[in-house]
């Protein structure tokens, strides 16, 4: 189990922190991640796996003016 902004959610072991983003529907390459307070370069989403217990921040940066 990991929080995501907060939620509960269930994981399957093994998945990345980017396939996890695509799985919520994140635009990764619209999103800030926090894991566990510390930020994930946007070069390690792909590669960084999820473990049981982390907490993720997902900030979605939109556009405007």
């Amino acid at each position: 189990m990991l929080k995501v902004n907060g939620k509960e959610l269930n994981y399957v072991p093994g998945t990345t922190i980017a396939e996890l983003l695509e799985q919520l529907n994140y635009p990764v390459a619209r999103v800030a991640v926090e894991r566990n307070g510390e930020i994930v370069p946007r070069k390690m989403l792909s590669l960084t796996l999820v473990e049981d217990h982390d907490v993720l921040e997902v900030v979605s940066f939109v556009g405007g003016g």
